[in-house]
């Protein structure tokens, strides 16, 4: 974590320069019972009990003005560390005046919230004690700031979820192995489970709804868990599922066909419907490169659908990836009022994304596939293979 933490230290005073920001202060207080969400990023995986301040400048300048008692367990990448005792406002203002800083970045934003870790109590607070201060007037959110660190990932974080990829496709297997007609959702959720605990990982999102388990039309899809339908022959089986490995994040959807008595191959329906999917997945993945809106990549997945003949899903086509299945503030979705302006942003290099269009065939089930893509300088690539076959039981 040390190392990541000084990467991701050192990236944000890159990414202040060219936002023409001259410091991010990051004010949180008890984060063991409200934490923002960047202190993974700026902190580490500690918590900090009284009011704290985390001033981090372009020139790369790292002060953390804390309680005393959490003093000694500020990470040395700091490289000053300030304790107090009876308020913090002295202190900040000692660093404010120092650093002279015209444009200070807070965590607020009304669209990502991942940048709006800043409380609304916590804000008055703070502008309470820069009332009187030329600073008070100098306040900017911090959301691009936050997006840009979040979406731009180091080698070693890209690396990681890598690797939750990999584990999450392991899963995968087995649990095609142990699928047969008669069990319930329950049981292959519950065996699913069981599989975290032997891999040593997480789930993704909430255990109860991780993995989704979908058989047949009857079946809820969406963030429900699994329920008590049993797998019937005829039955399509969708799965949405991804683990936390080594704090990172996979998510990833695959579906599988149990053939019907006197099947040897899939309905026509269905892999019709299938084969529109993955041409939907294929043309979203041949349009992302640095530059490119989110909502440009969405329409051209949600026009393969349907061009199709088949209603457009109700939702993103993709969403950021990362410490959290849903990361990052830009968004692979159309200007729907809900998204706010998180589909207008472009795509970056270093950014990764799931794909996920979907549809439903009538009669057999819901076709989801979903892969995790990493945007390159020249385009973008696969982080696992992805499906391309309807898997036959």
């Amino acid at each position: 974590m040390t190392n990541l933490l000084e990467e991701k230290l050192a990236q944000s005073a890159g990414i202040l320069q060219e936002l023409d920001v001259d410091l991010w202060l990051t004010f949180v207080r008890e984060t063991s019972a409200g934490r923002d969400p960047v202190m993974d990023y700026v902190y580490g995986p500690g918590d900090l009990t009284w009011q704290s301040a985390l001033l981090l400048g372009r020139s790369g300048e790292r002060v953390a003005i804390v309680g005393r008692f959490d003093a000694g367990a500020v990470p040395d990448a700091y490289h000053i560390v300030v304790p107090y005792d009876q308020s913090i406002r002295p202190a900040l203002l000692e660093h404010l005046q120092r650093l002279d800083p015209q444009r200070i970045a807070l965590n607020y934003s009304r669209d990502d919230v991942h940048a709006d870790g800043l409380g609304h109590g916590l804000y008055l607070t703070l502008r309470g004690y820069l009332e009187d201060t030329p600073f008070a007037q100098r306040l900017v959110p911090a959301e691009g700031l936050v997006r840009a660190l979040r979406g731009r990932k180091t080698a070693a974080e890209v690396q990681r979820i890598r690797a939750a990829v990999e584990t999450t496709l392991e899963i995968y297997e087995r649990t095609f192995a142990y699928l047969r007609e008669g069990r319930r959702e329950k049981d292959v959720g519950a065996w699913m489970h069981g599989l975290l605990e032997e891999y040593g990982v997480g789930p993704a999102w909430n255990i109860e709804g991780c993995p989704a388990v979908n058989s047949g039309p009857e079946s809820p899809v969406g963030h429900s868990g699994p329920t008590d339908i049993r797998i019937e022959r005829g039955h399509l089986v969708h799965f949405d599922f991804g683990v936390r490995q080594a704090d990172y994040c996979s998510d990833i959807q695959r579906v599988v066909y149990l053939l019907a008595p006197g099947e040897s191959q899939a309905p026509e329906p269905l892999q019709r419907g299938f084969a529109t999917v993955l041409r939907a997945v294929e043309a979203a993945v041949a349009a992302m490169r640095p530059g490119v809106l989110g909502r440009e990549v969405d329409a051209v997945a949600r026009a393969v659908v349907t061009e199709a003949g088949y209603p457009e899903y109700r939702y993103a086509t993709g969403h950021q990836l990362g410490r959290q299945a849903h990361d990052g503030g830009a968004l692979l979705g159309p200007e729907w009022e809900r998204y706010g302006d998180s589909p207008n942003l472009p795509l970056e290099a270093g950014q990764v994304y799931t794909v996920e269009p979907g549809l439903a065939v009538e009669g057999y089930g819901y076709v989801g596939l979903e892969e995790d893509v990493l945007v390159t300088e020249s385009g973008a690539e696969y982080l696992g293979p992805p499906q391309t076959t309807l898997i036959l039981k």
